[in-house]
């Protein structure tokens, strides 16, 4: 019998291939038994999830982050549309970054969310693998990458350098500097704490005043 349900690892996440011709119910049961089934192997993590083969509702979205946190210790970070080059290169990029960054002994990771106005600081570049939420900062002399929703407050190049960065895979922030540049945040009126698809971006320093743009590997590329 052909299964409805597959799963693929990529780069930080997980595919999630659903049959377009099976009933959505039918596809849930199958999701809760195929992640019981691997909860084993994937272990405690958070990742990014990709949906694929077939469109599904924002309420349908959620009933599967339920159903794959009800059935293992897998935490999704966010949903992201894996067919767009952009995600991948996101990745990729990443990995790259850190090999470059991190494997000197000049940086480091911190898994978990920062909230009820916990501030991190670290005189390194970072890897935030959670989330920050509103009231919380980030601060840093070096990078910072935020593998997951940046809807608090976040300073890189704390030792007054402009030559650094900030990535987040939703961006959202309530203050947001680099170096002696302040970012002029617009009202978000959307609500931070909902999973949904995102568009990874980065904010950098470019002609004397930060900018904030989707991110390509190319243009990480050029800033580091």
């Amino acid at each position: 019998m052909r299964s409805a349900v597959k799963l693929k690892s990529f780069q930080n996440g997980i595919s999630l291939y659903l049959d377009d011709k099976v009933p959505f119910d039918a596809l849930v049961q199958e999701i809760a038994a195929k992640f019981k089934e691997a909860s084993k192997f994937f272990g405690e993590v958070k990742m990014a999830l990709s949906i694929e083969g077939r469109q599904v509702s924002e309420e349908e979205e959620f009933a599967i982050l339920q159903t794959i946190e009800e059935n293992s210790e897998v935490e999704i970070v966010c949903i992201v549309g894996k067919d767009e080059e952009k995600n991948r290169e996101l990745f990729y990029a990443l990995e790259e970054w850190r090999e470059n960054s991190l494997g000197e002994n000049n940086g480091q990771f911190y898994r978990g969310t920062l909230k009820n106005h916990q501030v991190l600081e670290t005189e390194s570049s970072i890897v935030v693998i959670g989330d920050v939420y509103p009231g919380s900062a980030i601060i840093s002399t070096k990078d910072i990458v935020i593998l997951g929703g940046l809807y608090g407050e976040a300073y890189a190049g704390g030792n007054g350098e402009k030559d650094h960065f900030i990535v987040a895979l939703e961006m959202a922030p309530e203050r947001l500097k680099i170096g002696d540049f302040k970012y002029k945040t617009k009202a978000n009126k959307s609500k931070w704490g909902l999973k949904r698809k995102v568009q990874p971006k980065i904010a950098y320093v470019k002609d004397n005043s930060v900018v904030m743009e989707p991110i390509t590997k190319d243009l990480l590329d050029d800033l580091y």
